[in-house]
Protein backbone atom coordinates (compact mmCIF):
# COMPACT_ATOMS: atom_id res chain seq x y z
CA UNK A 1 0.00 0.00 0.00
CA UNK A 2 0.97 3.19 -0.98
CA UNK A 3 0.91 6.19 1.71
CA UNK A 4 2.15 9.27 -0.60
CA UNK A 5 0.92 11.01 -3.72
CA UNK A 6 2.77 13.05 -5.84
CA UNK A 7 1.64 16.85 -5.84
CA UNK A 8 2.32 19.89 -8.58
CA UNK A 9 5.23 20.94 -6.12
CA UNK A 10 8.39 18.57 -5.49
CA UNK A 11 7.20 17.51 -2.07
CA UNK A 12 5.52 14.48 -2.02
CA UNK A 13 2.10 14.11 0.32
CA UNK A 14 1.53 11.49 3.06
CA UNK A 15 -1.78 10.24 2.49
CA UNK A 16 -1.60 9.31 6.70
CA UNK A 17 -1.73 11.66 9.06
CA UNK A 18 2.14 12.12 10.26
CA UNK A 19 2.61 12.28 14.61
CA UNK A 20 4.50 15.35 15.08
CA UNK A 21 6.26 15.82 18.62
CA UNK A 22 7.68 19.87 18.92
CA UNK A 23 7.84 22.78 17.05
CA UNK A 24 10.37 22.14 14.73
CA UNK A 25 8.68 18.73 13.39
CA UNK A 26 5.63 21.08 12.57
CA UNK A 27 7.85 23.98 11.22
CA UNK A 28 9.32 21.27 9.04
CA UNK A 29 6.28 19.95 7.65
CA UNK A 30 4.58 23.48 7.09
CA UNK A 31 7.81 24.63 4.99
CA UNK A 32 7.93 21.66 3.06
CA UNK A 33 4.33 21.35 2.00
CA UNK A 34 2.39 23.56 -0.09
CA UNK A 35 -1.07 22.82 2.68
CA UNK A 36 -0.35 21.83 6.57
CA UNK A 37 -3.66 20.59 8.23
CA UNK A 38 -2.64 20.11 12.19
CA UNK A 39 -4.81 18.48 14.14
CA UNK A 40 -4.22 19.31 17.90
CA UNK A 41 -5.87 16.71 19.95
CA UNK A 42 -6.15 14.62 23.06
CA UNK A 43 -6.50 10.98 23.68
CA UNK A 44 -9.11 11.24 26.49
CA UNK A 45 -11.24 13.97 23.99
CA UNK A 46 -14.47 12.63 23.20
CA UNK A 47 -15.13 14.78 20.10
CA UNK A 48 -11.18 13.92 19.31
CA UNK A 49 -12.30 10.87 18.65
CA UNK A 50 -15.28 11.33 16.80
CA UNK A 51 -13.48 13.60 14.02
CA UNK A 52 -10.41 11.60 13.38
CA UNK A 53 -12.15 9.23 10.32
CA UNK A 54 -12.93 12.48 8.88
CA UNK A 55 -9.51 13.89 9.57
CA UNK A 56 -8.48 10.42 8.36
CA UNK A 57 -9.95 10.97 5.06
CA UNK A 58 -8.63 14.14 4.50
CA UNK A 59 -5.18 13.26 4.44
CA UNK A 60 -5.77 9.96 2.15
CA UNK A 61 -7.87 12.21 -0.75
CA UNK A 62 -7.05 15.87 -0.80
CA UNK A 63 -4.17 17.49 -1.16
CA UNK A 64 -3.28 18.27 2.67
CA UNK A 65 -0.90 17.00 4.71
CA UNK A 66 -2.14 16.42 7.93
CA UNK A 67 -0.05 16.20 11.32
CA UNK A 68 -1.64 14.92 14.37
CA UNK A 69 -0.15 17.29 17.86
CA UNK A 70 -0.77 15.56 20.95
CA UNK A 71 -1.81 18.27 23.60
CA UNK A 72 -0.82 16.55 26.18
CA UNK A 73 2.78 15.89 25.08
CA UNK A 74 3.42 18.99 23.21
CA UNK A 75 1.55 21.69 25.87
CA UNK A 76 4.20 24.27 24.79
CA UNK A 77 3.64 23.76 20.79
CA UNK A 78 -0.51 23.79 21.24
CA UNK A 79 0.10 27.07 23.79
CA UNK A 80 2.11 28.72 20.40
CA UNK A 81 -1.03 28.50 18.52
CA UNK A 82 -3.21 29.50 21.24
CA UNK A 83 -5.05 26.10 21.23
CA UNK A 84 -7.71 26.21 24.70
CA UNK A 85 -9.55 23.50 23.32
CA UNK A 86 -9.83 20.53 21.75
CA UNK A 87 -9.95 19.20 18.44
CA UNK A 88 -8.61 22.45 17.44
CA UNK A 89 -7.44 22.47 13.18
CA UNK A 90 -4.96 24.83 12.71
CA UNK A 91 -4.52 25.08 8.87
CA UNK A 92 -1.11 26.28 7.14
CA UNK A 93 -1.28 27.61 3.62
CA UNK A 94 2.32 28.68 1.64
CA UNK A 95 4.10 28.50 5.11
CA UNK A 96 1.61 30.33 6.94
CA UNK A 97 -1.32 30.11 9.53
CA UNK A 98 -4.02 31.07 7.68
CA UNK A 99 -7.28 29.08 9.19
CA UNK A 100 -8.31 27.92 12.60
CA UNK A 101 -11.80 26.19 13.48
CA UNK A 102 -12.43 24.36 17.23
CA UNK A 103 -14.37 21.45 18.17
CA UNK A 104 -16.05 19.35 15.49
CA UNK A 105 -16.79 20.08 12.05
CA UNK A 106 -18.26 18.51 9.09
CA UNK A 107 -16.46 16.97 6.61
CA UNK A 108 -17.87 18.98 3.91
CA UNK A 109 -16.72 22.20 5.61
CA UNK A 110 -13.47 21.07 5.88
CA UNK A 111 -12.77 20.03 2.76
CA UNK A 112 -14.14 23.27 1.62
CA UNK A 113 -11.59 25.39 3.73
CA UNK A 114 -9.43 23.10 2.42
CA UNK A 115 -10.03 23.59 -1.27
CA UNK A 116 -9.61 26.95 -1.18
CA UNK A 117 -5.95 26.48 -0.49
CA UNK A 118 -5.04 23.44 -2.26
Amino acid sequence: MTTETETDSSTVTPTEPIHVEGQAELDDLVTEHDAVLADFHADWCGPCKMLEPIVDRLAEDTGVTVAKVDVDANQRLAGAYGVRGVPTLVLFADGEQVEQVVGVQPEEQLRSLIDGYT
